[in-house]
């Protein structure tokens, strides 16, 4: 049984960071690229980060490109997102999903999984 389990949200200051994590469960992580998603309050989910198979590319949305940084532990079946310089608009649930073939179009291949909060606030 496919599960995506992302941990590591909380509420931080302005200008804070934070590590997410996503642990994956039931299908080959390896062959999979993966992505990090965000949904704001009252707003749509949104594609934030992409990373390929093998760590090798990865790919941002402008809102988030050089404060985010996503990696990957193929050993761990794990992939990270390094938030810096958080701001208040990046307040939303992550979730993680993975794609077995496109970095960053098309549809996520799983269902997701329960996301972790981001809360940005003084």
């Amino acid at each position: 049984q496919v599960q995506l389990v992302e941990s590591g949200g909380g509420l931080v200051q302005p200008g804070g960071s934070l590590r997410l994590s996503c642990a994956a469960f039931g299908f080959t992580f390896s062959r999979y690229a993966v992505r990090w998603y965000r949904q704001p309050p009252g707003k749509a989910r949104e594609l934030v980060a992409a990373i390929s198979t093998t760590g090798g590319s990865t790919q941002y949305a402008d809102s988030v490109k050089g404060r985010f940084t996503i990696s990957r532990d193929n050993a761990k079946n794990t992939v990270y997102l390094q938030i810096n310089s958080l701001k208040p608009e990046d307040t939303a649930v992550y979730y993680c999903n993975a794609n077995s073939g496109l970095l960053w179009l098309g549809p996520p291949s799983f269902s997701w999984g329960q996301g972790t909060q981001v809360t940005v606030s003084s």
